[in-house]
């Protein structure tokens, strides 16, 4: 039985309730604050991490917000130049950048998640924790002292796979693109139904963003 399963069970139930069916309630109350120790040291480790990996989401995610409104900047200015070409290719930079913004903020809403309930499943230990302290405190003495034996395995963290499996796709993105600006432009004819459908929607964004700033079209 894992450490976490065997905590949620100490949680969920009453520690007196427990004490009262145990053969030896001192035993078992020592047990209990080891198994709580260390749950705890596990989970400030894991929150502790995603805490600092939240930090790394926020500036990635600024960043990525950055590029959004540089490359629309860039769509506007590039119009006001008259060169639509440039526009385009601005767009669809933007549209890029869009889908790193989009991943970005799903993730970092998963981990602040995961944080919140890193802490709160620490207060619900930390209470627990002196609980059973108390109990220990204020039990009866024994005739004979029982010397309890627990063997502590230091805590191994987890690796953050997620921050990890964010940052090869966010790779992969950018991989693609470079990729895709070396081939060569393919004919007209060549074009995917989804190409001309993608171009017809740049070309329709360029037209309202003239209508806007009142260049004829």
């Amino acid at each position: 039985m894992s450490v976490f399963k065997r905590i949620k069970d100490i949680v969920n139930s009453n520690i007196n309730s427990l004490l009262d069916k145990a053969e030896d309630p001192e035993k078992m109350l020592k047990l209990m604050i080891g198994e709580m120790d260390e749950a705890i040291i596990k989970v400030k480790s894991d929150t502790a991490a995603k805490m600092a990996n939240l930090k790394s989401f926020e500036k990635k995610v600024e960043e990525a917000e950055k590029a959004v409104s540089r490359w629309q900047e860039r769509a506007e200015l590039a119009i006001d130049k008259g060169s639509d070409e440039m526009a385009k290719e601005a767009i669809r930079e933007r549209k890029v950048a869009e889908e790193i913004l989009d991943s970005l903020r799903n993730d970092k809403a998963v981990l602040e998640k995961e944080v919140e309930e890193g802490k709160k499943e620490l207060e619900t230990l930390s209470s627990k924790l002196e609980e059973a302290k108390e109990r220990l405190r204020t039990m009866p003495p024994k005739k004979e002292v029982v010397k309890v034996k627990e063997e502590k395995t230091k805590p191994t963290p987890r690796p953050n796979t997620r921050f990890e499996e964010l940052e090869n796709r966010i790779n992969r993105l950018e991989a693609y693109r470079e990729l895709s600006m070396k081939k060569e432009e393919p004919k007209k004819e060549e074009k995917t139904a989804e190409e001309k459908l993608e171009d017809l929607e740049i070309e329709n964004e360029i037209a309202k963003i003239k209508a806007e700033k009142g260049i004829e079209v």
